[in-house]
């Protein structure tokens, strides 16, 4: 399957520059998942499409400030990271480098005025270096203090509140970038869901570099994905396996939460089980989803990774005719964007 089939055009003012002040004003786009049929409305409203006995499913993941500039200490050039995980050393990262060219084993980067020290040990590929970090003290008050959020590079304005770039549920640190289908949830809302007897879940996924990666493979099988952490606690087994067994659905908050369910449900028939681990699951059409019943994601990068797994959920017809319809109605795109809610195929829009 060649990969220019899931590409379209965008205008550039589509791409949403920052996030509106109420989190929940976003517009939501509705989708049977089996018809494709469609109805528009605003994000706060989408507690009217789910019902008692579904489970949403929220990534926890908190991004850290891993966006950081610097300066190499043999030469002086000004150099800039973008770290992305902990390796199993203690305090080893792999990072994405710019300038690469400039960034050697050996070599050192000094951050802060020598508060932070980076040495680098091992040249990876399409930029990526593994750094040895230096500091005192804890490190992610060290990244609070030198560190900036790591926006996606089609982001051209400044974010002034870090919190923005959080879903409001954030709570395990570790992610290279947000899962930013939930940066629609209130707090607010997420009450009143609970209070309509839909349970709520958490799992975690830590994103990293497979979200800055685009396509390159001109046929889409022949992408690889690059490995990223993740964990589902025992509670929230224990929560998704009995509302599985009563019939309900399971309604993943973006697609790393549904990566996560994907991932935990095929090694175990179906059940889930409290474990955590790297998954490098590539969802693209045709796949058969064993855990994930219901959708809700933002409007995604032509040719990602992304756009291929909601392609592989409710068909790359439905999708394209409704991202068709999202740019006449000049929705807006990518992480601060507008966002579409799937359901689950036995449910209707008349329901």
């Amino acid at each position: 399957m060649e990969i220019e089939q899931f590409d379209y055009d965008l205008p550039e003012e589509l791409i949403a520059q920052t996030p509106l002040e109420n989190r929940a004003a976003s517009r939501l786009l509705v989708m049977e998942r089996e018809t494709g049929r469609r109805v528009h409305d605003t994000f706060y409203q989408i507690k009217n499409y789910l019902k008692l006995g579904d489970c949403l499913v929220l990534n926890d993941s908190k991004v850290i400030p891993v966006r950081l500039f610097g300066t190499k200490m043999e030469t002086g050039a000004k150099i800039e990271i973008l770290l992305l995980h902990e390796t199993s050393t203690k305090d080893e990262w792999e990072a994405l480098v710019r300038p690469a060219r400039k960034i050697k084993v050996g070599d050192r980067i000094e951050f802060g005025e020598g508060h932070l020290i980076a040495t680098c040990t091992a040249e990876k590929d399409e930029g990526a270096r593994l750094l040895q970090l230096e500091y005192e003290g804890i490190f992610l008050e060290v990244l609070d203090k030198l560190g900036e959020m790591p926006l996606p590079p089609y982001i051209k304005e400044t974010l002034d509140e870090k919190d923005r770039y959080q879903t409001v549920y954030a709570k395990e640190a570790g992610s290279a970038a947000a899962p930013t289908a939930g940066l629609h949830f209130t707090d607010e809302l997420l009450e009143e869901i609970e209070a309509m007897g839909v349970r709520i879940a958490y799992v975690t996924l830590h994103v990293g570099l497979g979200t800055f990666r685009p396509i390159t493979a001109d046929r889409v099988e022949a992408h690889k994905m690059h490995a990223e952490y993740y964990a589902l606690e025992e509670n929230s087994a224990r929560i998704l396996n009995k509302v599985k067994e009563a019939g309900g659905n399971i309604i993943a908050v973006g697609t790393t939460a549904t990566r996560v369910l994907e991932t935990v449900a095929k090694k175990n028939n179906g059940k889930f089980v409290s474990e955590s681990g790297w998954t490098d699951i590539y969802i693209y059409p045709p796949y058969t989803f064993c855990a994930v019943d219901g959708l809700v994601t933002n409007f995604h990068l032509p040719k990602s990774s992304l756009l291929l797994l909601i392609s592989a959920f409710a068909s790359r017809e439905h999708i394209f005719s409704v991202y068709k319809e999202a740019i006449e109605k000049k929705y807006r795109f990518f992480s601060f964007g507008d966002a579409m809610f799937i359901l689950p195929k036995n449910r209707t829009l008349n329901d």
